[in-house]
């Protein structure tokens, strides 16, 4: 492989990002440079801020905060959240605009945004803007950053309603990434708050691709809000694949499932 010095950089926070640390011995194989020449790289890029270098390689890093309350209560299926926002941000682009949710599963996106240039990202999570303002100011975010507000959801730590709704038409992103309460080939996916609902399907029209991030423990469960139909979704990202009884139906749908590994 034959890479300049920035591109060779780049592959180094791409692989922190997608497996959390990298190993010297493995970068020195894959770019086919000299230990020093990655040893190296990795001081310019702890200088930059953008890692922390360990014996044998380097470690994404990691900055203590404090949970949002209502995450403190959302303990259930974590690692599979994880793994779904770290899939999710992956299809983050240089430059893109994106919605992203209030959802506890949407904000594990933001950990993984950090090497992204140029971004804006909207969202109605309180959390959310926390962490994306804290990192802003360490520089650590590149980009700019719109908070969709409206009257607050203290207990979920989010805005909701009508003003927020009019804030969403004021805008068009290129990407939605969405989580919900419920999935159903049939029905589709839900939620159980309306308000919220209603404010996931403004983003899903609003946007030129829409993204669903659920766990499987959503996997057929209907709740009292639809938010929207199948085909009205572009991708799924899940901790599974899709099952196997679902295949024909979301082939018609024309909606791709990916993996998060």
């Amino acid at each position: 492989m034959s890479l300049i010095g920035e591109e060779r950089k780049d592959y180094i926070l791409q692989q922190l990002n997608l497996e959390g640390k990298v190993k010297t011995y493995d970068l020195v194989e894959k770019l086919k440079v000299s230990s020093e020449t990655i040893r190296r790289y990795l001081e310019e890029l702890e200088e930059d801020n953008k890692l922390k270098r360990v014996y044998g390689g380097a470690i994404k890093i990691n900055i203590a905060r404090e949970e949002p309350s209502y995450f403190k209560r959302e303990v259930l299926h974590a690692e599979e959240k994880r793994r779904i926002g770290r899939a999710a941000a992956s299809l983050v682009e240089d430059n893109d605009v994106v919605f992203i949710d209030d959802g506890t599963t949407t904000l594990q996106m933001i950990d993984y945004l950090l090497n992204k240039k140029n971004l804006t990202v909207l969202t109605m999570s309180v959390a959310g803007l926390y962490m994306l303002i804290d990192y802003n100011n360490r520089g650590l975010f590149n980009g700019d950053i719109y908070f969709i507000g409206g009257k607050i959801d203290s207990p979920q730590s989010r805005s909701t309603g009508t003003l927020a709704e009019q804030m969403v038409e004021s805008f068009y992103a290129d990407k939605a990434f969405i989580s919900i309460d419920g999935l159903m080939i049939d029905k589709g996916v839900t939620s159980f708050d309306a308000q919220r609902g209603q404010l996931a399907r403004k983003l899903i029209g609003h946007s030129k691709q829409s993204i669903i991030v659920t766990d499987q423990s959503k996997f057929g469960q209907l709740q009292f809000f639809k938010i929207a139909d199948l085909q009205e979704i572009d991708l799924i990202i899940s901790d599974v694949a899709a099952p196997k009884e679902w295949l024909s139906a979301l082939q018609d749908k024309e909606v791709t499932w990916i993996e998060a590994k």
